[in-house]
């Protein structure tokens, strides 16, 4: 054990009074009479023996390690379980949760009756392993797996194992489970913080009342499902990267015992799924050539895995703005709480269905029928019936109660009564259910753009807009001058109007910078909790009646724990153009993803033109690419709007310009922090750093050349950059 003397194990002559409760006498007095050297290592402690605060014991293997610990920003000592070889320290398992020691004087021994149990130094029981059944030859093993295993020496039963009592980790070879017949249940507890390891607002393991699925409770609601399991991945978790989806597995009994497991893989040997505090399951590996921990996958991911943002029979999909929509023939139950972003009372009908009163009529095509959704999360509270797939539909339409049905292969025929809970449209993977509709929706005139979610919006009833004659909209658009046209939608063509575009003097628009900044500076350093938004962009920015600007639309924003500085993600949402390249190319963002984001937009309030919108046929390149051309020409004048250029605010001007290339540049550690930008804009500070070529620069040019030497379509980058029209 990497020791030579008695802190390998401390013995005892007395076992009745050490292990037994309650002696007097100081235990640690008693136990290091009894120390002897011990010169190989060992994962055994037998009933004659015990380890205090500086001893531990290591696993065959060498690869976990037991002791007493602290964790960080604590002084508490915990009985813990720790991967013994790499340099991150990490507990996945830990004893005294709910009563820590405030001392060293603690000890892990086995009592009389066999059990393991931790106790101070005037012998109080701090935690036990609570065996039922009496044993007095018991030995406790720590296997190279990371399970702690009390079982009897003369016949090898176990009598516990810390697998069965995990904390918050998931190992391979783990089961986690549920048993309907006899009410057992091993699940995963969080943290109550990284410095507290006691049991957390969460909780992590399988519902199997119905179609068994993995679920995170928190405070015992549920906050996060997995979907069900069709034999090879979860339906709610459609972007699980193949390479791992044998990371665990579900398994049914049919019996009432319902269990997942955590293979072991001999590529990721050192891999685990933790319940952090924040509720997230968190995939990660041992990373070598990092030594750290990498990220695999982590749920809930954005605010759509979370359970039920929607409400009922709403759908939430993280590309729309705003998140959640209504399900076609639905409307909001409450629309003042929709309008205010809280979707959680849901949706309700808007047509009744038809179902009883038609199913005895005469007339034929006036029943209710079935839309198909695609890719979508399938609803919470399914019902497994045992038919093929043309009768899952014909028992469906006969049931009045069921609202929605699916066929699933691995699963079957799964129906759906009541409320549809838990809706998410995914943009990749999915499933398909079909939702009940009552004739009537079927038979509304369809338009060439609807989308199987209506969004109640477009129903929105608009009062009070203003309303102007034939001579002022000439006027506005200069007798409708095609360089005045934004584009075409279905009432006819749309222009822009310059009027209030020249409202905007240099000092609002500076202003409206400032204000940009400030909001930033209270999402990254200011608030409880650090928040990304992801998605910032002219669109994302409200102007009140006095031109001050609030930051808006929070649907892909993202919270950051005390620790966290940046996340990695499969699913990159947000606007192109916009994206920094660590979040666009490889799902990596920070706080410096939000600053590449708002030197984008500052460089368009001092353009007065959209990043989309500028393209350069001879040299490919578009709003921060101009900018950085022109600046290096010693040009500022022509990439400035001329409605705002006064040689009087030229300084100023010139600084935003640099700014903003500080703020594009293409590495995320070369780019200024938020509070950094801002001591920039205030101060007098002339010497400011010099910025490196803005992001996608050179590939954007050799990219677009390489396509002109092979004789293709020469592309320029306003089209690979467009993602939706912004608002004026």
């Amino acid at each position: 054990m990497n020791m030579a003397t008695c802190s390998a194990f401390s013995h005892t002559s007395n076992s009745e009074q050490v292990m037994g409760h309650l002696s007097k006498t100081n235990l640690l007095s008693v136990l290091c009479c009894f120390c002897l050297n011990l010169t190989v290592a060992t994962d055994t402690i037998r009933s004659s023996q015990s380890i205090n605060d500086t001893e531990y014991i290591i696993s065959k293997g060498s690869a976990f390690r037991l002791g007493f610990f602290s964790p960080e920003n604590s002084t508490n000592r915990y009985l813990g379980i720790w991967y013994n070889n790499i340099s991150v320290f990490t507990v996945i398992w830990v004893a005294n949760r709910q009563k820590p020691l405030i001392d060293s004087s603690g000890i892990l021994t086995i009592s009389k009756e066999g059990n393991l149990v931790v106790l101070n130094g005037q012998a109080e029981i701090f935690w036990s392993s609570n065996v039922s059944n009496s044993v007095t030859n018991s030995s406790a093993t720590l296997g190279d797996f990371g399970n702690l295993v009390l079982q009897v020496d003369t016949t090898g039963l176990v009598l516990w194992e810390s697998f069965q009592h995990p904390s918050d980790s998931f190992l391979p070879k783990m089961k986690l489970s549920t048993n309907l017949r006899t009410d057992q249940r091993v699940q995963l507890t969080s943290w109550k913080s990284p410095s507290d390891p006691s049991i957390g607002s969460f909780s992590s393991g399988i519902d199997a009342l119905n179609i068994p699925e993995v679920f995170v409770w928190k405070e015992g609601h549920p906050y996060w499902r997995s979907g069900p399991w069709n034999g090879q991945v979860f339906l709610g978790i459609p972007n699980w990267n193949p390479v791992y989806r044998t990371r665990s597995t579900l398994v049914d009994d049919k019996q009432g015992a319902v269990f997942e497991t955590f293979p072991y893989s001999d590529v990721l040997h050192l891999s685990k799924i933790v319940l952090d505090w924040q509720g997230n399951g968190v995939l990660t590996y041992w990373d070598d050539g990092k030594e750290d921990w990498e990220v695999v996958y982590k749920n809930p991911e954005d605010e759509c895995d979370v359970y039920g943002t929607c409400g009922a029979f709403g759908s939430c999909d993280l590309l729309s703005s705003p998140i959640c929509s209504c399900l076609r023939g639905f409307e909001p139950k409450i629309i003042e709480e929709w309008n205010r972003g809280n979707w959680t009372s849901g949706c309700v009908r808007r047509t009744p269905l038809q179902c009883e009163r038609m199913n005895n009529s005469i007339e034929e095509g006036k029943a209710d029928g079935f839309l198909k959704l695609e890719m979508i999360n399938v609803p919470d509270f399914a019902e497994l019936a045992d038919v093929n797939i043309e009768d899952c539909r014909k028992q469906c339409l006969e049931n009045c109660s069921c609202v929605a049905y699916g066929y699933y292969t691995g699963i079957g025929c799964l129906s759906w009564s009541g409320n549809l809970i838990d809706l998410q449209q995914f943009s990749v993977g999915g499933s398909d259910i079909y939702i009940r509709l009552a004739n009537l929706e079927f038979a509304m005139k369809s338009k060439s753009n609807e989308s199987l979610l209506f969004d109640y919006q477009n129903d929105v009833k608009l009062e009070e807009l203003p309303i102007f004659n034939l001579e002022e909209l000439a006027t506005a658009t200069n007798n409708f001058d095609l360089a005045n046209k934004l584009g075409q939608g279905g009432y006819g063509p749309v222009y822009k109007d310059p009027v209030h575009q020249k409202l905007l003097n240099w000092r609002k628009r500076f202003n409206i910078i400032e204000g940009i900044c400030r909001g930033l500076l209270y999402l990254h350093r200011d608030s409880r909790l650090k928040i990304i938004h992801r998605d910032l962009k002219a669109s994302n920015i409200l102007l009140d009646q006095e031109l001050n600007p609030k930051i808006s639309d929070f649907g892909m924003a993202r919270i950051f724990g005390g620790n966290e500085d940046q996340v990695k993600t499969k699913r990159v949402v947000g606007t192109y153009g916009y994206m920094s390249p660590e979040y666009a190319m490889r799902g990596l963002f920070s706080e410096k993803s939000d600053v590449f984001s708002f030197g984008v937009l500052l460089l368009e309030i001092v353009s007065g033109r959209r990043n989309t919108s500028i393209c350069d046929e001879e040299q490919y390149l578009g709003l921060v690419g101009l900018a950085w051309k022109l600046w290096n020409d010693d040009n500022i004048v022509a990439f400035v709007d001329p409605a705002i250029w006064e040689p009087c605010f030229q300084k100023d001007i010139s600084k935003c310009i640099h700014v903003g290339l500080l703020c594009v540049q293409e590495l995320a550690r070369d780019r200024p922090n938020v509070s950094i930008v801002i001591s920039m804009l205030k101060s007098e500070i002339l010497d400011l750093p010099t910025p490196k070529q803005p992001a996608f620069m050179e590939r954007q040019i050799a990219s677009n050349i390489e396509l002109a030497q092979l004789g293709q379509i020469r592309f320029s980058i306003c089209d690979v950059t467009i993602s939706t029209v912004s608002g004026r």
